[in-house]
């Protein structure tokens, strides 16, 4: 794998992963499997109702979904959350019958694991599905006195490129994604902080105080990161 290959691996690790299992020990397991790969931005739900709720507030970048869940089935949740956004869903489950892998398939499903399963495969699987559908997804955003590469994590500046920290790329990667519009202070902590974001209002203000120290020619009077008095901020790009 080349330095490239390495770069775009550690962006696509910085993808929002919703996984939704009513079995908390597997549960755990699969969020430290994934965790011990690098993978942080994880939401987890016990519960079709759950998993779209939490979906609504903070949509995913791939559903790792069970089958068999306590107020409906997987396959169900998977058809609700694809009529909101058609992020890939991964199936991980114990249902291992060829009619199950069928209809999840049929219904839109980009990969089927039958439990138990072998942690590599688990990770090997995500990480295929994250490169083919987000493969060179992010360009290079032009902003009023500088410049995000995604790719790369970090901002040039007067000729200067300057690395993002996780935080403050995640909090940029979803003011860029609602480019224009106003993103909520409990969108953007949910975004940085994961499923429970509550009491990081302060953390939030200081992280993007340190973007417009690196995105503006003047972080005082911000002309790409606007304040949304009340409500939250919006990133203006081009």
């Amino acid at each position: 794998m080349n330095d490239s290959e390495y770069r775009h691996s550690d962006h696509l690790k910085n993808r929002h992963i919703l996984l939704v299992d009513d079995e908390k020990e597997l549960l755990d397991m699969v969020l430290s499997i994934l965790e011990g790969e690098g993978y942080h931005n994880i939401t987890t739900a016990r519960s079709v109702q759950e998993a779209l709720l939490l979906s609504e507030k903070n949509p995913p970048d791939l559903a790792i979904l069970d089958v068999m869940l306590p107020d409906g089935d997987g396959f169900y949740l998977m058809e609700q959350l694809k009529k909101r956004c058609d992020y890939p869903v991964l199936f991980l489950t114990a249902r291992g019958e060829d009619e199950d892998k069928f209809k999840g398939f049929r219904l839109g499903a980009d990969d089927y694991i039958v439990k138990p399963f072998l942690p590599r495969e688990l990770i090997f699987r995500v990480a295929a599905i994250l490169r083919r559908s987000y493969k060179g997804e992010n360009p290079l955003v032009k902003l009023e006195n500088s410049m995000i590469d995604f790719d790369r994590a970090e901002v040039i500046k007067d000729g200067e490129h300057i690395p993002l920290t996780a935080k403050e790329y995640d909090l940029l990667l979803a003011l860029y994604r609602n480019a224009g519009r106003i993103v909520t202070i409990d969108a953007l902590c949910a975004a940085a902080w994961g499923d429970n974001p509550f009491g990081y209002e302060n953390s939030l203000m200081a992280h993007i105080r340190r973007i417009r120290e690196k995105i503006e020619q003047n972080p005082s009077k911000p002309q790409s990161l606007i304040t949304v008095k009340g409500l939250g901020y919006k990133l203006l790009v081009g």
